[in-house]
């Protein structure tokens, strides 16, 4: 696509008056940079980062079988759920693998809020279309008519609290809807960063004036707010161990192999007669009978400064027993990591491994993931 004919976010100018290096993101104009991944990443790290996150899908559903559909489609369990709750899932294959992972908000009994990957939004939307069968609902995607940014960082959720005391109160994976001048907005206690933070869904017409209250100090020399780009994002991500879709799972790749283990509720439909079994459970329940996945994901620390990239090589001796899924030099902890996904005897008995850079071979070790713990 040309600059011309991608989607553009609603904070697009705000990106540009702030310099932002501009890429191609699943068909959107997103910020890579504002001009050094390096210090917006320490920055969410110490005090607070801003991310337009206006890309990701939003899929509206509501109606009789709204909660039985998405019980049919997602691994978690969604009865049960109450207004309030947010749980990450995953919508898997026939055989296991992903079409992608999601976040599910309870708004009502019948009525649930999707929130996807950009780059999966239409092949979901399609998948959907195919499953609903006779089941009475209404999907109806909101990416455009809405607008979605994350405040994340140590510092975030004292910014937050200036203007509300309630949401600096919500648990983990909660939400509330609060009203900012006349905008309406969902705020939940969730984020991609492994900081402390929220994630806001608001209106798309009203977003950049119902932000600018936050975000008025944004970038100044004695400002708590930083913008962060999508190359902050994901060395955030990376270092907080959590997988993104593609890399640590993907159509081939299943969530078990993952070790998402937590967002798979193995035993659907045979507890509640009013829950269903979901699509793929068979594939997952036959791998946990066959003694569970060949391979796991391990986390790796890494030696020398290269960082090691997906589709490298990870080696026993001269035997290849894995590939890299993500790798980074991390910021925090100045030494590159990486995730990896190797046989499940390697992952278990953490022998001494290397990773093929190409040019050489450096030392790597397994390591327990998250790579630090920074939620306060």
């Amino acid at each position: 696509m040309t600059t011309a004919t991608l989607h553009k976010t609603v904070f697009h100018g705000l990106h540009l008056e702030h310099g932002a290096r501009m890429t191609d993101f699943a068909g959107w104009d997103m910020p890579l940079t504002y001009g050094s991944i390096l210090d917006e990443h320490r920055w969410c790290r110490s005090a607070a980062g801003f991310f337009d996150v206006s890309h990701m899908g939003r899929l509206h559903f509501s109606g009789r079988h709204a909660r039985r559909f998405l019980d049919k489609v997602c691994t978690r369990g969604i009865l049960g759920m109450q207004r309030g709750m947010v749980r990450y899932s995953l919508v898997c294959n026939e055989q296991g693998g992903c079409h992608d992972d999601v976040l599910v908000y309870c708004l009502e009994e019948d009525e649930y809020l999707m929130v996807c990957n950009a780059s999966n939004r239409a092949k979901l939307v399609k998948h959907f279309e195919t499953q609903r069968a006779d089941l009475a609902f209404k999907m109806e995607d909101r990416t455009e008519s809405t607008a979605m940014v994350a405040l994340q960082g140590p510092k975030a959720m004292d910014l937050i609290g200036r203007f509300s005391k309630e949401i600096p109160a919500l648990k983990r994976y909660r939400f509330t809807e609060k009203s900012l001048m006349v905008v309406k907005l969902l705020v939940s206690r969730t984020g991609y960063t492994g900081e402390d933070g929220v994630e806001i869904i608001l209106g798309a017409s009203m977003a950049k004036l119902a932000m600018g209250m936050f975000l008025k100090d944004m970038g100044k020399a004695d400002g708590v707010v930083k913008p962060c780009g999508l190359g902050a994002r994901d060395s955030l991500r990376l270092e907080a161990g959590m997988p993104l879709y593609g890399h640590e799972i993907s159509e081939t790749i299943d969530p078990l192999t993952a070790g998402l283990d937590f967002a798979i509720k193995l035993d659907k439909g045979t507890g509640d007669e009013r829950e269903g079994r979901f699509i793929g459970q068979d594939a997952l329940q036959a791998i946990v009978a066959a003694g569970g996945p060949k391979r796991k994901l391990v986390g790796l620390l890494v030696e020398g400064r290269r960082s090691p990239r997906q589709g490298m090589k990870v080696m026993e001796g001269d035997r290849v027993v894995g590939e890299v899924t993500s790798g980074c030099l991390s910021p925090t902890l100045d030494r590159p990591i990486a995730m990896a996904i190797v046989e499940r005897a390697v992952a278990e008995g953490k022998p001494a491994l290397s990773v093929d850079l190409g040019r050489e071979r450096v030392g790597a070790a397994i390591t327990p993931m998250p790579f630090l713990k920074t939620v306060r």
